[in-house]
């Protein structure tokens, strides 16, 4: 009975935090675009907390594709899909996977607290499953029907990138790689580590991994470990960053700093240009601060934590840096305040239709710290001569049913080989398969 006391006085505490918060006075497409609308920030003593309560999909439904689009299950009864990689072959990998437990020193107050509960809520506090799996579509149909454990006993995995023979994982702490061979479906071996990450309080604990074109190179993607550096700039040794490691001696240095939570990477059309969509800063208010799509120069500094978008300093941090603040990158393309956009994959490859042939798709996992919510769904960002052009277009809708609640939150998105856009849904459990009418 006490359990059940605290736990209706923490759903009752939600509540009456949701409620309290303020809300957006623009539409989330004023902060979407290369030049958005940012007001002044209207930050509050208690976040606004307006999440989605993850109720997961009824028999036989399932998101909303575009006109002259469909969608289908790739593959259901997934244990919180996170992330997805191609291999040459076809078969299709999936990190099952969700945040490592936070070490007793970082309970963060009552702000961490609020946050807590939130996510919770949305569904994102179940234990990880620490796998990947390896689904397997033979015949081409657009549904796999098989499935293995390819790995396991891993530490919260997320990026994936095969090199020759190597499949590299990025772990919470590490950078992981195994041998693998064309059509496999079980790897065995304990894997070598090929170095450490940033770990410890994790406030962010996605690492996502890209190969360079020539396999010479690796990209590891760290989010910092709070806010905007609340515990002190010393835990945000090398995170909010993107790290490169040559493959060759496993030495790496810092390719870009100043990425709140980079997530997502992709090369552009030119096959050169690294691309990264990034979860900007909470607790501005429901209109600040807007996630965005970059290119990323190698020894950029793109703001985080003392200014966004460029110089727009944010006050809360203490000292300030007016050196950084001034060498501050704007961003390409932002993508709206609090959309918590993380998948992101060039179109090159898909057999969508003539207008997604040209741009980027971006996984939209849904706010938290937003009223009236934003994100949860999939979107595509149309490029021009290698640069983003024009307003961005729905491609996956109706992870939110009539009342509200999450029914599926997209997460990583890939081209398969067939052409098809594959989105993770790590509260549907599913993997989910958006093509042209067959």
């Amino acid at each position: 009975m006490q359990i059940l006391r605290i736990m209706a006085a923490a759903g009752l505490a939600l509540a009456t935090l949701s409620a309290c918060g303020e809300m957006a006075t623009l539409p989330v497409e004023a902060g979407m675009g290369p030049a958005p609308e940012l007001p002044a920030p209207n930050p509050t003593l208690i976040p606004t907390v307006k999440t989605a309560r993850a109720v997961g999909w009824p028999a036989g439904a399932h998101p909303v594709a575009a006109a002259g689009l469909e969608v289908t299950a790739f593959a259901g009864g997934l244990d919180h899909p996170r992330w997805l990689y191609v291999l040459p072959n076809g078969d299709v990998l999936v990190a099952e996977t969700n945040a490592p437990p936070k070490p007793e020193s970082a309970s963060g107050g009552l702000k961490a607290w609020v946050a807590g509960l939130a996510m919770k809520r949305a569904g994102a506090r179940t234990a990880s499953a620490n796998r990947i799996a390896l689904l397997r579509d033979a015949d081409g149909d657009g549904v796999a029907e098989t499935r293995s454990v390819l790995l396991e006993g891993l530490n919260s995995p997320f990026g994936m990138a095969l090199v020759g023979r190597w499949l590299y994982v990025a772990n919470a702490d590490a950078v992981m790689r195994f041998p693998y061979e064309t059509g496999q479906t079980r790897i065995d071996s304990p894997g070598e580590k090929v170095t450490d990450l940033p770990a410890g309080i994790n406030h962010h604990w996605t690492k996502n991994l890209l190969a360079s074109p020539d396999g010479g190179r690796l990209y590891v993607s760290v989010g910092s470990n709070s806010n905007v550096a609340e515990n002190g700039m010393d835990a945000e040794e090398g995170r909010a960053a993107i790290w490169e490691i040559d493959v060759a001696s496993g030495a790496k240095r810092l390719y870009a700093t100043g990425l709140r939570n980079p997530v997502g990477m992709a090369w552009g059309p030119d096959g050169k240009t690294l691309w990264t969509a990034v979860n900007e800063r909470d607790e501005l208010g429901s209109d600040l601060v807007p996630d965005y799509m970059t290119s990323v120069r190698d020894g950029g500094f793109y703001g985080w934590p003392y200014s966004y978008f460029g110089q727009h300093v944010d006050t809360r941090v203490a000292p300030q840096r007016p050196d950084l603040v001034a060498r501050a990158i704007v961003p390409d393309y932002a993508l709206g305040p609090h959309t918590a956009s993380l998948g992101l994959a060039w179109s090159g490859g898909a057999r969508l239709s003539g207008r997604y042939a040209d741009g980027m798709f971006v996984g939209q996992h849904g706010s938290w710290n937003r009223d009236p919510r934003s994100g949860y769904k999939v979107i595509f960002v149309p490029f021009a001569q290698g640069r983003p052009d024009g307003p961005a277009v729905d491609v996956l809708t109706g992870f939110l049913n009539e009342s509200g609640e999450a029914q599926g939150r997209p997460v990583g998105v890939a081209v398969d080989r067939q052409g098809g856009l594959l989105v993770a849904d790590d509260v549907g459990n599913t993997v989910w398969r958006v093509g042209a009418p067959r």
